[in-house]
């Protein structure tokens, strides 16, 4: 009985596990063997071991050797089945190391850390995030979401790659969505516009569902299911077809030299908008001097929201009221 069950843990162990205990269980057992067999020679527990593992493993110092035929014979039995233990061990851990390598950049490895970013399809704006967060935030971990990808080389990406649907569970758990803190989904293009969408908001569900407390930013590219991703859990839904069209209509009736997104795109890489509670000392002032407040702080103000109601464009002498919140651009720290 006690056999069986000592059979079965030894079996379930990892095999780096199992082993290493073999390696120096063999050892000990050698090691303690030829202590007692030649006492003057090994007078100690330790001298035995240290004796095996130089033995097996043919460093062979030749500080302490066996001089009885009885611990020759020990050697010769040593030799002949310790060094190949060893070499076996060895081929196992580098053949194991050469695995993982190959898992991680395949997608088939777990991720365990946690406070990470995960981003949901592999395209040209997830590059690009991934770029900024590198620059800005480069001891923040990500994880990467897909399952178009069959390989992602890791050493060419700072990131965690898991391949698999984004919206089945077993994938989440691969990504340790317990601990994220935010997870973006990006669209990916190739397939109708309504499809994507509806993965969307599938991809969201599964999310929310995983982490209540996840803090979720979603692409949508059709007007009608932004309402439907909001529903489904999303925090922030970005319709990028209204931005890229936005611009478009720009660039045909505004024809400067400098084209208006070469403009955004270097605005959006140095300032950040932000929304903020306004500060009580300025409650009952005025805009202008919200203006000149945050102005000492090497920020910018653009308006304000009261509400839902957002003016961008405030007359400087309207009063502050407390529920107000202030729209700052401040340098992207």
């Amino acid at each position: 009985m006690v056999t069986q069950f000592l059979r079965r843990f030894y079996f379930r162990l990892p095999i780096f596990i199992r082993l290493f205990s073999t390696v120096l269980f063999v050892m000990l057992v050698f090691g303690i063997s030829m202590h007692y067999i030649e006492p003057k020679q090994f007078p100690t527990f330790f001298d035995g071991i240290w004796w095996a593992f130089v033995t097996a493993s043919t460093v062979g110092y030749g500080d302490i050797i066996p001089e009885t035929l009885h611990g020759k014979i020990l050697a010769i039995i040593l030799i002949l089945s310790g060094a190949g233990l060893f070499t076996f061990y060895l081929a196992t851990i580098a053949a194991g190391t050469v695995k993982y390598t190959q898992d991680l950049s395949k997608g088939l490895t777990d991720f365990k850390g946690s406070n990470h970013i995960i981003i949901v399809g592999w395209n040209e704006r997830a590059r690009t995030l991934l770029q900024r967060l590198t620059e800005k935030h480069p001891e923040q971990p990500v994880v990467l979401i897909d399952q178009t990808l069959t390989q992602l080389p890791y050493r060419e990406h700072p990131l965690h790659f898991i391949r698999g649907d984004a919206s089945e569970d077993k994938t989440l758990q691969k990504a340790n969505i317990q601990q994220a803190t935010t997870a973006i989904i990006t669209a990916n293009a190739g397939k109708n516009e309504k499809q994507i969408d509806y993965l969307t908001i599938l991809t969201t569900i599964a999310l929310r569902g995983n982490n209540p407390n996840l803090h979720i930013v979603a692409e949508v590219l059709t007007h009608n299911q932004k309402e439907n991703l909001r529903r489904a859990g999303a925090d922030v839904v970005i319709r990028t077809n209204d931005f890229v069209s936005t611009l478009f209509f720009h660039e045909v009736y505004h024809k400067e030299k400098k084209s208006h997104l070469e403009l955004l795109l270097h605005f959006l890489k140095e300032q950040e908008i932000r929304v903020i509670p306004l500060p009580s000392e300025l409650v009952g002032k005025s805009y202008f001097e919200a203006n000149r407040y945050f102005a000492r702080k090497d920020k910018t103000t653009i308006g304000y929201m009261r509400g839902t109601n957002m003016d961008m464009s405030p007359d400087f002498q309207e009063p502050m009221h407390i529920e107000d919140s202030i729209i700052i651009l401040q340098h992207i720290e």
